[in-house]
């Protein structure tokens, strides 16, 4: 995959698939320990210590739509690549949570991508799924969930074309108070 986002949707898919009704996806880029944490955490139907070890192999996947499984040994492969690894936590009927970890300044990092359109495309097409997005970035946070937007739009329906070019426009202003605070930071 070309950048961390679509390892991000891949992932996030997993859930929907293992059906995951709350899908939590955390962003923690920590320049002081030059560590990028990503965290993808779902309540559904989670694995058995043999299947985790099995979710690992990019030959084996629980999808009908596919004959490879190769998100989770893709991921692997890039925090590896970049100084990091992959942790899988998973209990059946409990969920599970992917945690990968990089160097920051490794240079085999690869690009954030679009972060707000893989958020958008996962609330696009999976309205019924609580999303939440937290990203943090040294000393600034953000947070967004689909729950708290239902609740404070509830005329709106999440995946209506105004309500997706409002929380994108939301997710890319804070994506971009971000990378500021990079750029600031690097002046330092």
């Amino acid at each position: 995959m070309e950048d961390l986002s679509l390892h991000i949707l891949d992932i996030a898919e997993n859930s929907v698939e293992a059906g995951a009704t709350v899908v939590k996806i955390s962003l923690i880029e920590d320049r002081r320990a030059d560590l990028l944490t990503l965290e993808i955490q779902d309540n559904g139907r989670g694995m058995n210590p043999e299947e985790c070890q099995r979710a690992l192999n990019p030959f084996y996947t629980t999808r009908t739509t596919r004959r490879f499984g190769f998100g989770l040994p893709f991921l692997k492969e890039a925090c590896e690549a970049a100084g990091g690894h992959l942790t899988l936590e998973s209990a059946a009927g409990q969920g599970t949570r992917v945690t990968a970890t990089f160097r920051l300044s490794h240079l085999d990092l690869k690009p954030m991508g679009d972060i707000a359109l893989t958020i958008i495309t996962l609330i696009a097409g999976h309205p019924e799924i609580e999303w939440h997005y937290y990203h943090r970035k040294n000393d600034f946070e953000f947070t967004f969930s689909t729950r708290e937007f239902k609740e404070n739009y509830p005329e709106i329906a999440i995946n209506h074309p105004e309500a997706l070019k409002a929380i994108r426009n939301h997710i890319d202003k804070n994506l971009s108070i971000l990378r500021r605070e990079h750029d600031r930071g690097q002046s330092l």
